[in-house]
């Protein structure tokens, strides 16, 4: 019988981008500007995004305490809202779409272990399309697409694509029902 053995943990063929340097450089700004309470300006979040080679739209609001592994692998478009302590493990790229809300404690993982090699390392994109709500403490697999205006409920784990305008909860997370919006009307 065959043991894991990693030993022989070959990470060759994922290339992450950048140079050396500008991946140690980013580890250090990432900690002290993303990761971080003390600096409470999501422009300024978003102008180092951009400087690393983030795409992101207008009007995005990045709370204290988000952690961005490769920001050259980030889209983001606009009215977006990514709250305290995301991570976003853009190991590849991952594409968010534009009036996307990422709850407290999301996570957007691209990185992960194949459990039937020896080795083990496996990597796939993340798509979150327009209008999708992610929960709190919600997590998305590698791979996966959330469709238009799809919600995944708090602390719910998708593990396969979401179809748009549904909402998803658990773990795995299953559709437990239509999203309908309703429009709201001032008066």
């Amino acid at each position: 019988m065959q043991k894991t053995d990693l030993s022989l943990y070959n990470n060759a063929p994922f290339h992450p981008g950048g140079n050396a340097f500008k991946r140690l450089l980013w580890f250090y700004v990432n900690a002290v500007f993303l990761k971080t309470s003390l600096v409470p300006s999501s422009n300024f979040k978003v102008f180092l995004l951009r400087l690393f080679g983030a795409r992101i739209g207008k009007a995005v609001t990045i709370k204290p305490g988000v952690n961005v592994k490769y920001p050259w692998h980030l889209t983001i478009g606009n009215q977006t809202w990514i709250g305290e302590n995301v991570w976003i493990d853009c190991l590849v790229p991952i594409s968010v779409g534009s009036n996307v809300c990422l709850s407290q404690g999301a996570v957007l993982l691209t990185g992960s272990h194949d459990y039937k090699k020896t080795t083990f390392n496996i990597t796939a994109g993340v798509t979150l399309e327009d209008g999708v709500w992610i929960g709190a403490g919600a997590m998305i697999n590698l791979g996966v697409t959330v469709a238009s205006h799809a919600v995944l409920t708090s602390g719910s784990v998708a593990t396969k694509n979401l179809d748009a305008y549904s909402v998803y909860q658990g773990n795995p997370a299953v559709k437990i029902r239509d999203r309908v919006l309703v429009s709201h009307q001032a008066g």
